[in-house]
């Protein structure tokens, strides 16, 4: 007796669900990746998702795009930056910035450490975004993804952003 066919036909398989890939870190189990844009307080205001198997790179477009509330227009006295960690640095990321009117931020771990050494009071800008995935975190259904459906995941996710921004609007507690 064989494992079914339909078991190992690719990503799009009734078992794993779409947006999954063999992450490289966990012994080649299927994961899921977040990606996750937020404001300078650590609101998520645009989120995507892809296999684990993808370099966050190349999730940034979706990223970007997935942001339900059109911007402002940057000005030149009014420029709009996007900070980014070292795996970022690639000049396609470069291209998508430019192309979005992003000033591109991008700086490695060593420099912020140098900073916030030299300069009293400096915050290092990057652990906003993890401190919003550890909100996000806290919500045990999304730790573990449950659902085949990309659709069903994708929603639960939205729905825990906006908890999150409601919450940081100070709406409910």
């Amino acid at each position: 007796m064989g494992v079914p066919e339909h078991r190992w036909r690719g990503d799009e398989s009734a078992v794993r669900g779409g947006s999954t890939g063999r992450t490289p870190t966990d012994r080649g189990k299927s994961g899921t990746k977040r990606s996750v844009q937020t404001d300078g307080a650590g609101v998520p205001i645009g989120v995507a998702i892809d296999g684990a198997n993808r370099h966050d790179s190349r999730l940034l477009r979706a990223t970007i795009e997935s942001v339900p509330v059109k911007r402002a227009e940057p000005t030149s006295s009014n420029s709009q930056g996007m900070c980014l960690d070292k795996g970022y640095d690639y000049p396609f990321v470069r291209e998508i910035l430019e192309a979005f009117n992003y000033v591109p931020h991008i700086r490695s771990r060593g420099e912020e450490k140098l900073d916030k050494e030299a300069v009293p009071g400096y915050r290092a800008r990057r652990w906003v975004v993890e401190r919003t995935h550890s909100r996000i975190n806290r919500y045990r259904r999304l730790v573990i993804r449950w659902e085949k459906k990309v659709e069903n995941y994708l929603a639960f996710l939205k729905f825990v952003c906006g908890i999150i921004a409601f919450r940081a609007a100070g709406v409910f507690g």
